[in-house]
Parts: structure tokens; sequence; C-alpha cells
């Protein structure tokens, strides 16, 4: 299944081995992995319950 990350990206779901949430300096991505690859990162987050909140919406 694809998931839509932006206008641009799409992500094959089926791939994705594990999501993390992470800090960096001027917010908080979430970062997509093959295995050990990162494959995609999304836009930045305030906070990291928007970050959660934003996966919930994509993934359910």
């Amino acid at each position: 299944m694809f998931v839509q990350l932006n206008d641009r990206v799409y992500l094959n779901t089926d791939r994705i081995t594990r999501i993390k949430i992470d800090e960096v300096q001027d917010g908080i991505r979430v970062r997509f992995y093959e295995g050990q690859v990162q494959v995609a990162k999304s836009q930045k987050f305030p906070n990291i319950e928007a970050a959660q909140k934003w996966i919930q919406e994509k993934f359910n």
C-alpha cells in the first residue's frame, strides 16, 4: 500500500520496517527505514505529539 507523504513523495508501506520520531536542531522529524537504510523523512513538527498524530492520520 502506498501513502502520500507530500505532493511529490509516495511511500510503499509494505517495505517499511521501522519508523522513528527523531529530534533535530529545529524541530521533530519522522524517519522511515527499510532495514538499516533510511528511505524517507517527513516535514518538521513542533513537538512529538504532533508527529505522532500525523503518523496516526497517514497510516490508519
